[in-house]
């Protein structure tokens, strides 16, 4: 039975202590807990090469060996090989720009410091990418059997974020994740867990039932058991690797690395790429220099006031089971940083020069040219369609808001004033027309969400009860809406309100599956209603299927799902006048599927002599025959 939420939490919870207590013990039962699945995938394996080999073996010397027989072994065939291929783990290169030694001296002298000092293994590449982020990554060779390609991603925003000597500390950790044999640990560690991944989702995609069977009950649950484990290692090693950064440029320079980034991410986030975008509505190119905005906003953004609010957000952040990365506070008491400080956190002072410049040097100018490039290149197309929408939308509020001076303005065009002020206007303004249009139709579900996200921004939680009641209205906004709830919570640190968001979060996610699961098939058995459409729209769907000359008869109906009923699944039966083979039936079903314009999601069907129980089901509910020649 797999863990529910609580019982996950609880877990990782008795783990941490235990892992803190007999690190020893904690890590051999990680390693035995792995071989355990190991171990079942090879016996299943075994079990079936055996079992493959004893079918074909015994219809050879019984001469039985007919095709119900090969039909038997091959049954068996399709999950060992899919098991045989997905033991070959495959990793995706990283992407980015692969920096040579002659263009960056000093930060290639750098590493090679830092890995000599923490004898962890030399990369093979170092890749300057567009992302605030720092990361080592191993691409195993030879799948499971290692033979590691190193590579060092560094994020040129991040550096740009960062001192030389609180970017030392940030590669330090880096570094750390690789230094001494608990980084090898961990890493095969990682590469089993991608194995088990790799092999159920294989699976999956091949449709066998057989080989499912085998191993889809074990891994439902096995696969908790195992996360909740590995989970407490790499929770651990992230502490471990900002000790080993600690001891290389000390306590100071980590501690404040960590607040700027920090910070300077949700500078980033909620500042700098908004105020960018925001200039599509009056630019129709996207800038050409965003990267040295991104230097400039970074490197003077410590004097700002906003600074201090994202601290604060920051540090009321708590560290949760749905990151291996603990939170600020947590890591800054590791490392014992707040002993040392024995006052009031602020922010690092300004630095005189980043660690881009120290860095990368004469090349910094050419390296932010290229980034800037590649941006405005993806950009291209969604900018400038961002700025036809804006023009477009502004000259439709200002037509709106003429008119509302002379008569009064719909339910409808109310709502798109008020969305295109908050969209391009103000968005203070906006929520005073939320609250309007809510003081008509409290459940006006878009006024609700907006209004419920707008004041969670502000840091009010009246904003929790507005997303409630939007999400409460429609099923498809349920994750976001509780991901905004959960961010919200996170952010307060109320931590103990968050299993509820997480659970609703994972079921939903279960919800679509099966709702995904009834709709993906039609049988006689299901039970059908009245399509519940109006009479123009029905008219409608006849005129294109009245373009069919081979079209004997269309049924239309409802068919009764028990998820997200509010979502009507109609079905679609069409009938010829003569039976056509296999291949000209599929041409007929798709020429239907991508030529008619349906009133929602259709499921389209061929009624002929293998459907008789369908059709006679079908004919059973009022008003299904909707065209007939």
């Amino acid at each position: 039975m797999a863990l529910n939420q609580e019982e996950f939490d609880t877990l990782i919870t008795n783990l941490q202590q235990y892992a803190q207590q007999q690190p020893g013990s904690y890590k051999l039962k990680v390693g035995l807990l792995a071989l355990l699945g190991y171990g079942y995938i090879f016996f299943s394996l075994v079990l079936m090469l055996l079992v493959f080999v004893g079918i074909l073996t015994v219809g050879f010397y019984t001469r039985t060996l007919n095709s119900v027989v090969l039909k038997l072994a091959l049954v068996l065939l399709v999950p060992i090989f899919v098991v045989l291929r997905s033991l070959w783990v495959t990793f995706p290169e990283p992407q980015g720009l692969k920096l040579k030694r002659q263009e960056a001296t000093y930060l290639f002298n750098l590493v090679d410091k830092l890995t000599t000092k923490l004898k962890s293994p030399k990369f093979h590449h170092i890749l300057l990418t567009d992302e605030f982020n720092a990361a080592v990554v191993q691409i195993p060779r030879l799948g499971l059997l290692g033979w590691q390609q190193n590579y060092l991603l560094l994020g040129l925003p991040l550096m740009q974020a960062l001192s030389p000597d609180q970017f030392c500390a940030v590669l330090g950790h880096e570094l750390g994740h690789l230094s001494g044999n608990h980084s090898q640990f961990a890493g095969w560690i990682y590469r089993i867990q991608k194995t088990y991944y790799q092999i159920l989702e294989r699976l999956q995609q091949s449709g066998d039932q057989f080989g499912s069977l085998i191993l889809q009950s074990f891994f439902n649950w096995y696969s908790p058991f195992f996360a909740a484990y590995s989970f407490v290692l790499r929770r651990m090693n992230e502490y471990e690797a900002d000790r080993c950064a600690a001891e290389l440029v000390g306590v100071e320079n980590i501690a404040e690395a960590l607040i700027n980034v920090d910070v300077k991410a949700k500078f980033l986030e909620n500042s700098f790429w908004p105020s960018v975008y925001k200039k599509a509505e009056e630019l129709v190119e996207p800038p050409q220099d965003v990267y040295g905005q991104v230097s400039l906003m970074l490197f003077n953004c410590s004097t700002q006031e906003d600074s201090i609010r994202f601290l604060q957000q920051a540090l009321a952040e708590k560290t949760d089971h749905q990151d291996t990365h603990p939170c600020l506070q947590d890591r800054l008491e590791s490392l014992g940083y707040l002993t040392i400080k024995n006052q009031t956190l602020t922010i690092p002072p300004q630095f005189e020069i980043s660690a881009a410049s120290e860095y990368l040097g004469n090349n910094l100018e050419k390296f932010t040219h290229i980034f800037d490039q590649n941006w405005q290149e993806k950009m291209q197309t969604p900018w400038r369609q961002r700025y036809a929408y804006a023009q477009e939308s502004l000259q439709k509020l200002q037509v709106l808001e003429e008119k509302s001076k002379n008569q009064s303005l719909t339910k409808d065009e109310n709502w798109d004033i008020a969305y295109l002020t908050w969209e391009f206007r103000s968005q203070e303004t906006a929520m005073l027309m939320f609250r309007g249009i809510l003081a008509d139709d409290e459940n006006h579900t878009q006024a609700n969400y907006l209004l419920g996200q707008a004041l969670l921004k502000r840091n009010d939680d009246s904003g929790i009860d507005y997303i409630e009641r939007a999400i409460s209205q429609d099923s498809n906004i349920v994750i976001d809406g509780c991901n905004l709830i959960y961010a919200f919570l996170k952010s307060q640190g109320r931590n103990k309100e968050l299993k509820s968001y997480q659970e609703r979060i994972q079921q939903h996610y279960e919800f679509i599956w099966l709702a995904k699961q009834e709709r993906s098939d039609v049988r006689a058995s299901d039970e059908f209603k009245h399509h519940n459409l109006s009479a123009e729209v029905i008219e409608n769907l006849c005129l294109q299927l009245a373009k069919y000359p081979e079209l004997k008869r269309a049924y239309l109906v409802q068919k009764v799902v028990e998820y997200f009923p509010e979502e009507h699944f109609y079905i679609l039966g069409v009938q010829r006048k003569w039976t056509l083979t296999d291949s000209g039936k599929y041409k007929f079903l798709d020429q239907i599927i991508n030529e008619v314009e349906f009133p929602g999601y259709t499921y389209v069907i061929i009624i002929n002599n293998d459907t008789k129980n369908l059709e006679k089901n079908l004919r059973q509910v009022p008003e299904a025959v909707i065209y007939q020649r």
